[in-house]
Parts: C-alpha cells; structure tokens; sequence
C-alpha cells in the first residue's frame, strides 16, 4: 500500500490545519480562473472533457481528501488497545474500502487531464477539525470508540450529501456508480455506528 500511503499524504496535505466546524475552507487552493473543469462544463468537446463534466471532477477533488481523512481516522483506532472489537472491525472496513476508491478517484482526474487540486469557494461537510483530531489521537479505549464513532457518523454523512450531488449533477458513468456506491455503503454504516455507539 506503499503507492496508497503516498498519495493519502498527498491528499492530506492539503489540508489546512486551521480548520474547524464542519465546512473546510482550508480547502480552498488555487482561483476560480478558466480550468479543464470550466472547458467541459461550458459543453467542450475535447478528449478530456469527453465522458464527464465539471461535477465529475469536483467530485472526485472533494471526495479524495475527505475518504483521506476517514483512512487517517482508521488508522488511528486500529493503532490503539482496549478498543471494542466491533469499532476496529468497521475501522478495518472502512479503511479497505475507502483506500481503492481514492486511487480511482485520482486516476479518473488523471486520465481526464483535471487538475487535481480545488479551485475556490469549495468546502466539504463532515471534516474533522484538528482540535478534534488531536482528541481522537490522544484518547484510549472506550472513549477513544466513541469519538470515533461521533466524529465519522457526521463525516459518513458529509460524503453522502456530496455522493448524492454527483448523483443529480454528475455525467461520467464510473463517477455516478461510485456515488451510488458510497451512498448505499456509508448510509449502512452509519446506522451501524449509530447502533455501535448506544452500546458504549
């Protein structure tokens, strides 16, 4: 997963860590000049913009940091002890799951010739804040579960409102199944979670 860890810190790093609340606009990079994306919107038909639009690519931009951070989360509860074996069994499938899509995700922008990086005015529901991070990081077993649990329920829930954009807004074939995907998977594991955390 050497080429995965690469491309997470990539994605991470793009982050701001000054974040807070649930929009993230550290997000934000770059300007709103003319783009690739702006070019299939606007109905060209060149062979990058052919087979998606500008939802497309805004879907996978957004998609990649956001799954980037729901690995990292992974992660840090599958490093700890005393955490309950239902958690780190979701955390593992979470991690297994999210870890591909972002790889195919940035080889749809790729292949599209789509910067990879988002223009402005852009911000993504369900980001953890750093704060907040460093909470998870710093908390053991059970509470640990249960910040866990809270801090990705919202976040699920932040990728599905963003899955169901692509699904009204989006073009591309690929692109609109995994939004379908992710809404059928997530929109389960947040029931999952929502049962997992009344237990602790």
């Amino acid at each position: 997963m050497t080429t995965f860890t690469v491309a997470t810190a990539i994605a991470l790093a793009g982050c701001s860590a000054g974040t807070s609340g649930s929009s993230m606009p550290g997000m934000n990079h770059g300007s709103t000049s003319a783009s690739p994306a702006g070019s299939a919107a606007s109905g060209s038909t060149t062979a990058a913009a052919t087979g998606h639009n500008a939802a497309d690519a805004e879907f996978a931009r957004m998609m990649i940091p956001h799954h980037a951070q729901a690995v990292q989360m992974s992660d840090v509860v599958l490093a700890k002890n005393g955490i309950p074996t239902q958690v780190t069994a979701l955390a593992g499938r979470i991690k297994a799951a999210q870890g591909p899509e972002i790889e195919k995700m940035t080889g749809w922008l790729k292949d599209w010739n789509e910067p990879a990086e988002m223009s402005g005015g852009h911000t993504m529901d369900g980001m953890v804040d750093t704060e907040d991070m460093t909470k998870l990081e710093a908390a053991q077993g059970r509470e640990a579960a249960r910040l866990f649990l809270t801090h990705m329920i919202a976040h699920h829930q932040g990728a599905v409102a963003m899955a169901q954009k692509e699904g009204a807004d989006g073009k591309n074939a690929d692109a609109l199944k995994l939004g379908k995907d992710i809404v059928t998977a997530q929109e389960a594991e947040i029931k999952e979670m929502q049962g997992l955390l009344g237990t602790l």
